[in-house]
């Protein structure tokens, strides 16, 4: 693919030294790179991608971290067609349209269709009835954040956080729905319940806006060749040279241009810049020391709670599982009391995840319910979770294949009072020009809004709004 001419006239191209080659990173020094600005990408592990880690071995094709990306999202879809990628995506298959819950020690499909959520077992018909009447739930307008569980409890009541909300948190933030700011953690709903009042009122009005305008249903999707076809291809098309890897940063340095200090095998470098992006996980941005007092501005980002989760990624043969894997995976409420967070059916989702004749699982465990089971040993975790994958999927016998992915620090809590790290942000920025932060610890924790984070703070740098 060719590359576009600049839209930068060289002399107002800037240096910009990119912290972080995540996701985050990645966009922002290719978005400045392609718009005609000199990027070096500073990155401390061995590879680039953060959480996005695909590998393809024998047949199996293993994601260590997010397994899959939501689409309408329009960052997302802008860059990947840009990158020429659009052929590479793949859509779930439409025959895993399941997704199960847990209740009574089975996996129940969730209802999908007005007859199915009448018949569900999942509620009962005082449950039922209580979903009903959030239909005509009044806009409201709150003064004080709240958190998401007595959010979405004061819609929908008791039985739907415990059998609904509950395990779709532990699968997106592998947190507690008790903790976490509804403001924060799922600001869409927020502000529905502000301009609609009823959630679904407001889902419902969202869903005729997009008909309206042509948008097609939110859905599923990944690539080919798993989600680090992305990462990889946009460090591909970052110059040649520009991503530093096994760089240690030691300090940024403010001054008539900013000086960014870090180490490798080769010794203590350092370099001029005229902005600094940085797309570091929190605990990276509360040891970022600025200055020759090697001041840590951001130092209350120690306080964000990231609990530990372990992915497992199981290969059985087809006749071990007697499940028909027909969706999207399970997802285990806590008063289930089980090991696991959920299990996702890998193969049933995406072609090529699994040699013929087999099936994979990822399974999910640890996170806020239970973090010290994240950390086990891969044989103690296997060992731990194989009751759970017996009695709700009919597994038996071992697996013939294993892969499993520890996250010591694996996904940002947005817990009530999260509005103080973003203002450790604002005050940063503000009182050091020329500094720009975003990434998971600020903008949102999905790819697609780490990705957004990427076009904005580019954006930002080179004085211009995101689109």
């Amino acid at each position: 693919m060719a590359a576009s001419t600049p839209s930068v006239p060289p002399s107002a191209s800037k240096s910009v030294a990119v912290l972080g080659a995540g996701i985050t990173g990645l966009t922002a020094a290719y978005r400045l790179s392609h718009d005609g600005h000199r990027v070096r990408v500073f990155e401390q592990s061995h590879r680039v991608g953060g959480a996005i880690r695909t590998e393809e071995t024998d047949g199996w094709l293993i994601e260590g971290g997010p397994n899959s990306l939501l689409s309408g999202e329009p960052a997302a879809s802008k860059l990947i067609d840009e990158l020429g990628l659009a052929g590479e995506r793949i859509v779930a298959n439409p025959g895993a349209k399941n997704r199960y819950i847990v209740r009574g020690g089975r996996a129940i499909a969730a209802p999908m269709s007005p007859p199915s959520f009448l018949s569900t077992p999942l509620f009962s018909p005082l449950g039922k009835l209580r979903l009903l009447s959030e239909l005509f739930a009044r806009r409201r307008v709150r003064t004080t954040d709240v958190s998401l569980a007595e959010f979405v409890g004061t819609h929908f009541g008791q039985a739907f956080v415990d059998y609904a909300l509950n395990p779709f948190v532990s699968g997106v933030y592998a947190g507690n729905p008790n903790k976490l700011s509804a403001r924060h953690s799922f600001p869409k709903l927020w502000e529905i319940e502000q301009t609609h009042g009823s959630l679904i009122r407001g889902q419902i009005a969202g869903a005729k806006v997009r008909r309206a305008q042509g948008g097609a249903r939110p859905g599923i999707f990944s690539f080919t060749h798993g989600l680090q076809t992305l990462t990889d291809t946009l460090a591909a098309r970052i110059p040649a040279g520009a991503i530093a890897l096994n760089a240690s940063l030691d300090a940024i340095v403010p001054g008539e241009k900013w000086s960014v200090i870090w180490h490798d095998a080769g010794g203590t470098h350092t370099q001029a810049f005229d902005a600094i992006v940085v797309a570091l996980p929190a605990h990276a941005l509360a040891q970022l020391r600025i200055g020759a007092l090697s001041e840590r501005p951001l130092a209350a980002l120690d306080a964000m709670q990231h609990p530990p989760v372990s992915s497992l990624f199981l290969g059985f043969r087809r006749e071990q599982v007697s499940h028909p894997l027909d969706g999207f995976g399970v997802l285990v409420p806590e008063l289930e009391k089980r090991s696991v967070l959920g299990i996702l059916f890998s193969s049933s989702l995406f072609p090529g995840r699994a040699p013929a004749g087999h099936v994979a699982l990822t399974v999910m465990a640890g996170g806020a319910r239970q973090p010290a089971l994240a950390s086990l040993p891969t044989d103690q975790l296997i060992t731990a979770v194989r009751r759970d994958l017996t009695e709700l999927l009919g597994v038996s016998g071992d697996p013939v294949f294993v892969r499993h992915s520890f996250w010591p620090r694996a996904i940002p809590q947005y817990n009530l009072g999260h509005e103080q790290f973003l203002a450790a942000f604002t005050t940063a920025e503000r009182a050091h020009p020329g500094l720009f932060f975003g990434g998971q610890a600020r903008d949102g924790i999905a790819v697609p809004a780490c990705l957004a984070a990427g076009e904005k703070l580019a954006a930002r740098v080179a004085g211009t709004s995101a689109a």
